[in-house]
């Protein structure tokens, strides 16, 4: 059974029985009048609620407003500068956070993920963190969290980990072939009987 075209495709049920590329997303929003901004999971709602309620736009939710006024682009950032509500990893940040820390400074998920959730402490509480962070490495065992919307590198450290004798270029072999079959959920995860596949 292959993936029909959107076209072909009538609720939201059936479009979420296969996985699509976020060009794909694009696409299919442009054709059908729908904004294109955003994360490939919004764009995968988009469409889905598009499809089920007569081609409407789905609401999005208000966003809520910043306190603060700190621009973080341009304002001098030193050790003792606050986290604020909205605070921002563009290469102001960036570049003040490698002047502290080194050219191994790197923005990763779960250091911003602390940084939002630590409004009030200071850029020297969050380079202490990053360094806290980093030491994890350390522990042979330790895997970074992969974000749920880059199943390519989920599926692939998976399938290595189970797969001990096989390659990148299997799990990307593989990942091609498990893409193309229909899911529950628009979500293509590794399971050992992938390898039947062939």
């Amino acid at each position: 059974m292959s993936r029909p075209n959107f076209e072909e495709i009538k609720t939201g049920n059936e479009f979420n029985q296969w996985y699509w590329l976020k060009e794909e997303m694009v696409t299919i929003c442009k054709c059908s009048g729908l904004p294109t901004n955003g994360r490939k999971f919004d764009l995968r709602d988009r469409i889905i609620y598009a499809l089920d309620n007569d081609g409407k736009l789905k609401p999005e939710p208000k966003k809520q407003k910043t306190k603060s006024k700190f621009n973080w682009a341009k304002s001098e950032l030193k050790l003792e500068t606050k986290i604020t509500d909205n605070v921002s990893f563009g290469p102001n940040f960036r570049r003040f956070m490698k002047s502290e820390i080194g050219s191994k400074f790197s923005c990763h998920s779960d250091f911003m993920n602390w940084v939002k959730t630590n409004e009030g402490k200071t850029l020297a509480e969050a380079a202490e963190k990053w360094f806290e962070l980093e030491k994890r490495k350390e522990d042979p065992n330790f895997k970074r969290k992969i974000a749920d919307n880059n199943m390519l590198a989920q599926y692939t450290r998976d399938f290595l980990t189970d797969n001990k004798n096989k390659t990148l270029t299997d799990a990307k072999k593989y990942w091609n072939l498990k893409k193309q079959l229909p899911t529950t959920n628009g979500f293509v995860k590794y399971e050992s009987s992938d390898l039947e596949l062939e």
